[in-house]
């Protein structure tokens, strides 16, 4: 029997990959290339398509034993959201939609969906509680949110059991360096920095000093790529297991702001890095850390990676051997 992994040949999808193979697992990878690269998946069993194509999702399944699903197939840009909704929720909503329906026609019992900590927006809670109140400030976390209450209603009138991990921010590369993070436009905070260091930027904007945190820049809980792969396996296990669905976060539980990843990366890679202040964002948060402790207890998910150092250091091993990512 086979996982399929939808958006697997993404950054989080392909590490997930990566250790299902690892742990002995038969996967079929799914992905649309729109943001994801082939080359991250291996010799995977792969198809090329979009799961808003039925009879694509068809053949899949049908030319498959698929026992369980892993979905990371989504538009994730929080600015872009805004600027165009309907996109997102024809892409994010209506994918998971067509997923679910192929895994009802073919009595497919499981699914661990990857969410996020938008389906929170500002959080009253620090660090944020999976009990907390779910209000999105912006459309990617609100298509997330319904498709965590799809899940629910699928699951009482089909019976198919879920996971939704709810995380953070993602960080760090497959630790000998073989995969990690190749987007195009870049927005996540690690790799700009250590673009910065090859000289790909002229400096690193920080949005804001003027925080309430302890050097009035934004404090983010970052977590490493393969410790999120783990708990994906891990839920997985979970439902085979019988315990049920479930909504976990996933993070480290610890910040680091915004001037702490700088430091630590000048400090890793021997590079300077200039940066220069300009102004806040619009709707960041001045801190986002989470919970991760009902994982830790009901999972017993524990991360390998958790320091901040190793986080960068993985992701500088990536990045400075391929500067241009996958294409290197």
């Amino acid at each position: 029997m086979a996982v399929l992994v939808a958006g697997g040949a993404g950054y989080i999808g392909s590490h997930t990959v990566a250790e299902l193979v690892e742990n002995g697992e038969e996967v079929v990878v799914v992905d649309n290339l729109v943001k994801g690269h082939r080359e991250a998946v291996g010799k995977c069993k792969f198809y090329h398509g979009d799961l808003r194509d039925s009879s694509f999702l068809n053949s899949v399944f049908s030319e498959n034993k698929i026992d369980s699903v892993i979905d990371f197939a989504a538009s994730s840009l929080v600015g872009e959201s805004v600027s165009e909704p309907l996109d997102y929720y024809k892409n994010n909503v209506v994918s998971v939609m067509n997923l679910l329906e192929k895994m009802k026609w073919y009595e497919v019992p499981f699914i661990v969906f990857s969410s996020t900590a938008a389906v929170y927006g500002e959080p009253e809670n620090v660090p944020i509680l999976e009990t907390d109140k779910t209000q999105p400030t912006n459309p990617y976390g609100e298509t997330k949110l319904a498709i965590e209450k799809m899940l629910l209603w699928c699951e009482k009138a089909y019976g198919i059991k879920y996971v939704s991990l709810r995380y953070f921010n993602a960080a760090g590369a497959h630790i000998d360096g073989s995969i990690g993070e190749d987007h195009e436009p870049e927005s996540h905070l690690i790799p700009i920095v250590l673009q910065a260091a090859l000289g790909q930027r002229a400096a690193v904007q920080i949005y804001g000093d003027d925080y309430p945190t302890s050097d009035g820049t934004c404090i983010r809980d970052y977590i490493h790529v393969t410790d999120l792969a783990d708990a994906h396996i891990l839920a997985l296990n979970s439902l085979r297991e019988g315990k049920g669905s479930g909504i976990y976060n996933l993070g480290n539980g610890k910040g680091f702001s915004v001037k702490d990843v700088i430091e630590m990366a000048r400090k890793v890679t021997g590079h300077p890095i200039p940066a220069e202040i300009t102004q806040r964002r619009m709707g960041d948060p001045a801190v986002l850390v989470a919970s991760s402790e009902k994982i830790k207890r009901e999972l017993k998910w524990t991360p390998r990676y958790n320091d901040l150092e190793t986080i960068i250091r993985s992701a500088w091993r990536w990045h400075s051997t391929h500067p241009n990512g996958f294409s290197d």
